[in-house]
């Protein structure tokens, strides 16, 4: 593995201790990935929050899979997992969310043949719940936490490359790139979309190629008493649970590290409902974590977030013709964007992605602007600090 590449230096630092360093805030990435240049310098010392006790020495990994109704691929997923070298002398945790199609069965199935493999019950069904009621009962004695979701395909030594990463770059957080595929056309044209600028707007962990210091990405790998100090994901978030932590891990000086030595392949939903719903989610999530942190909206959210109101305004285009053309505007930049990806994948599915797109977009945008406006009034209304510190019960 080279020890450095454009987008970031990388130094071997051997064990990795819980000392953290910030880069002061000007010299860190807002919206992207931090420039190419060497290790961030200056830096100031940042001090732990309370209960971030020193790791152990003992570099056991526990790996938890949040699901619900997963039941084909979660055979598959643990399977790859027990192969993982970092599992080894590992644990995996299962926490299930009530399936109802099988999953189950087939989790305490090989549970029972192998202890390194548990079940878990989620009573409240969503990822971050699981996720914290896992590391609560399970992650005393464990250096390292894996997030693992099913619905996803992962390469050999997926877990260990992750450990290797965040020990050479002294990481607090090691975060991957999504790599969309699809089976059935509708699949394709989404994974089309979603791995492109048009369906992500330049996310850095949609692209396969980068790597470097990020503010968020698609979560893998954290210290477990870092993951503890800070109390864990927001169970009051069943969306956007992941970018609301990565918020408050570096405001604690928790440092993001983007590979590009690993992937995940992605499964996106396979029938327009369902896609509608999970962007509606999306929508909500993300601002819910804008409002919670008095965050600004960053330039590729504001193009979706325009959406809704341009679509609203288009009917009354009959009384004044100018108000149509945003939404006008943006069908067409749209389509156009699609066509040209389908012509580049010679794909016909990959045709419909523009269409796909602007579903995306358009249940983006109302999910947000439904909790913009109307959030508190559900009660829905994040924690206003956190969450209860992630940590046994005495």
């Amino acid at each position: 593995m080279d020890e450095q590449k454009a987008g970031g230096e990388r130094k071997p630092t051997g064990d990795v201790g819980v000392a953290l360093v910030l880069p002061r805030e000007d010299d860190m990435p807002s919206t992207e990935l931090a420039s190419s240049a060497p290790t961030p310098s200056p830096v100031v010392e940042v001090a732990l929050p309370p209960g971030l006790s020193p790791g152990s020495t003992q570099e056991r990994i526990l790996i938890v899979i949040p699901c619900l109704n997963e039941a084909a691929f979660i055979g598959s997923v643990i399977a790859d997992l027990l192969r993982d070298a970092a599992a080894q002398d590992g644990l995996i945790v299962v926490a299930d969310g009530g399936s109802t199609d099988g999953t189950r069965d087939i989790v305490a199935k090989i549970a029972a043949a192998d202890p390194r493999v548990k079940l878990l019950p989620n009573p409240q069904k969503f990822q971050a719940p699981g996720v914290n009621h896992a590391v609560r009962a399970f992650a005393d004695g464990f250096t390292w936490l894996a997030r693992i979701d099913a619905h996803a395909h992962y390469p050999p030594n997926y877990v260990a490359d992750l450990v290797a990463e965040a020990r050479k770059t002294g990481a607090t957080s090691v975060v991957v790139s999504l790599d969309a595929h699809g089976d059935n056309p509708f699949q394709r044209a989404t994974a089309a979309a979603q791995n492109s600028r048009l369906g992500a707007g330049g996310s850095p962990h949609r692209r396969k190629d980068a790597h470097g210091w990020v503010d968020h990405g698609h979560h893998a790998l954290f210290r477990t008493d870092a993951f503890r100090a800070i109390g864990g994901y927001d169970e009051g978030f069943t969306h956007n649970e992941d970018a609301e932590f990565d918020r408050r891990l570096t405001d604690y000086g928790g440092r993001i590290w983007l590979t590009d030595q690993v992937s995940v392949v992605y499964h996106p939903r396979s029938e327009p409902g369902a896609l509608w719903r999970q962007y509606v989610n999306y929508g909500s999530g993300r601002a819910r974590t804008i409002l919670k942190h008095r965050m600004s909206l960053k330039i590729r959210q504001m193009l979706p977030a325009a959406v809704a109101p341009a679509v609203l305004a288009a009917p009354f285009s009959v009384l004044f013709w100018p108000a149509g053309l945003p939404a006008l505007l943006w069908a067409a930049a749209s389509m156009a964007y699609g066509a040209i990806l389908g012509l580049k994948a010679r794909d016909p599915a990959v045709l419909l992605c523009g269409a796909v797109a602007m579903e995306m977009h358009l249940a983006w945008s109302i999910g947000f602007w439904r909790e913009v406006l109307f959030g508190r009034r559900r009660g829905a209304a994040p924690t206003p600090h956190g969450t209860t510190p992630v940590r046994p019960a005495e």
